[in-house]
């Protein structure tokens, strides 16, 4: 029996339906992550504690063993019970709108019209794709085109194409890079994929073209993996950006200089 083997590949054409479906599964995890934070909050907490204990005096719930025996401890469970679910759907409608607001947006971004032609449009870009076999472990996307701080959408009927059908897309290499995309499925965090990911986009990118100075990419507290790999690889913090979340968690920017990049480099 042959042993399945990890490699890291550029993305190509066939991926595009796959690739489309992870980033918008990626900008929908935090909901999760930022959901089991509230659950655990000690003010929710205190909260559903109290306005259960309110409702099981008004529905008379207390537990009476002297007249039901053991199954008269019980009685308080449906009032908790059904407010445990009332808080988990307000807490999940709290946190949701900005996300999915956010989502929509980066699967509307120009980068996924036609990801391997977008990626191609300067030698420092990329977007690869980490297997493990035929499994699926992650991804990550670097864009040094001129267009790498762009953030805006694309609108409908605003794509403009050439006499072979192929996007219009100018050609260059900008300053500083931006990683758009970057994920890796859970199973393979604990093992640093994530790093061996970032480690292959630097490499790539800061060799392709001397005219890259640095790269910038997002941290958030919701995707603690990510911020984790960031630092280990020697991004510093450049900014704060928005507040995400219904308990605002924060959200910044740190970037990697070439000339730290390679210091990194060569004690490595």
């Amino acid at each position: 029996m042959v042993e399945p083997t990890a490699r890291i590949r550029s993305v190509q054409t066939a991926d595009e339906k796959l690739v489309r479906f992870i980033v918008g599964k990626s900008e929908m995890e935090p909901i999760a992550v930022a959901n089991r934070k509230m659950y655990a909050n000690p003010l929710v907490l205190a909260l559903w504690v109290g306005l259960s204990s309110v409702f099981v005096q008004y529905m008379n719930w207390w537990p009476k063993p002297e007249e039901h025996g053991f199954m008269g401890y019980l009685s308080p469970i449906p009032a908790f019970g059904s407010l445990s679910f009332v808080f988990m759907f307000g807490i999940d409608w709290l946190n949701r709108w900005g996300f999915e607001d956010r989502s929509a947006h980066v699967l509307r971004r120009p980068d996924l019209i036609d990801i391997p032609a977008y990626y191609s449009r300067s030698p420092s870009s990329g977007f690869w794709i980490l297997e493990y076999g035929d499994r699926f472990v992650g991804m990550i996307a670097l864009d040094a085109s001129l267009d790498a701080e762009a953030d805006a959408q694309v609108e409908l009927g605003t794509i403009k194409k050439d006499r072979t059908g192929q996007v219009k897309m100018s050609k260059g290499t900008a300053k500083i890079a931006t990683i758009r995309h970057f994920y890796v499925d859970e199973p393979y965090r604990l093992v640093g994929m994530q790093d061996d990911l970032l480690e292959h986009a630097l490499e790539h990118a800061f060799s392709a073209d001397t005219k890259l100075e640095g790269v910038r990419a997002a941290e958030s507290p919701l995707r603690r993996y990510i911020g984790d790999a960031l630092r280990k690889h020697g991004f510093e913090l450049e900014k704060k950006t928005e507040r995400v979340g219904a308990l605002r968690w924060q959200d910044s920017l740190r970037i990697l200089n070439r000339s730290r990049w390679s210091r990194s480099s060569e004690k490595q």
